[in-house]
């Protein structure tokens, strides 16, 4: 029985490339987190400011990023791009170049991490973009023109009385968008990154044993969801919305 036991059981190996592939999923996600927080930010800003061009320009790119499968997207920057740079660059880029020599060395990412992430981050943007402006939108206006009547700029009022209110609004869905972001990652090894689906595939191939390693996979995704909705529950409770009770 335990024989039988001991077979079912991927071997450490194989377990750690499961982990490896998580730790990339991670690692990528973060990334691209911290990447689309900061243009949804610009992207919600230019889309509610007063300069009409950049709000079509906004829009344009919202529209075209939400009406085309990430999949394409992702396969336009890595089949589609690299043929409109010139050939030097696409040498230098394929290359993974030394970006640091010493105290230590630093490589740029592979061709593959940089098309996912660029990918994934502008992907990610247009929709964190989108939350941001729904929660600039719910700030009363009063609270800028008040902020202009105390002598800030627009640009000041924008980032010290607006962002942080409508920040705190769209806090829930901005979680729910980095979720959405790590369970993207997966769809990145159709362009080559190793994450944790990757990950699983290769074991299975190796293995036969499809429901221990995809039923692994499902558990680092599972906890990995779960450490955000423990840490959007408590960025709620500390960060509430004005007026919220």
């Amino acid at each position: 029985m335990f024989d039988l036991l001991r077979e079912q059981l991927l071997a450490p190996r194989y377990l750690g490339w499961l982990f490896d592939g998580w730790l990339v999923t991670v690692w990528a996600s973060l990334w691209v987190i911290a990447a689309a927080t900061v243009l949804g930010v610009l992207l919600a800003a230019a889309r509610t400011g007063p300069v009409p061009a950049l709000q079509r320009a906004g829009a344009a790119y919202v529209g075209l990023v939400r009406n085309t499968p990430l999949l394409v997207q992702l396969f336009f920057w890595y089949f589609g791009a690299p043929a409109l740079l010139p050939e030097a660059a696409r040498e230098w880029l394929f290359s993974g170049p030394v970006l640091l020599q010493w105290p230590f060395t630093l490589r740029w990412p592979s061709f593959e991490v940089l098309c996912a992430i660029v990918g994934l981050t502008l992907y990610a943007t247009a929709y964190v973009g989108e939350d941001v402006r729904s929660g600039m939108r719910g700030v009363p206006a009063s609270q800028r023109l008040a902020a202009q009547a105390m002598g800030f700029t627009p640009g000041q009022a924008l980032r010290h009385v607006v962002l942080p209110q409508a920040l705190r609004i769209a806090l829930a869905p901005l979680f729910g968008q980095y979720m959405n972001i790590v369970k993207n990652t997966s769809l990145a090894m159709a362009v080559g990154l190793v994450e944790l689906s990757y990950a699983s595939r290769q074991v299975e191939a190796e293995t036969f044993k499809t429901f221990q390693s995809f039923g692994i996979a499902t558990l680092l995704y599972i906890a990995t969801i779960a450490v955000l909705e423990l840490a959007a529950s408590r960025a709620a409770r500390r960060w509430p919305p004005a007026g919220a009770h």
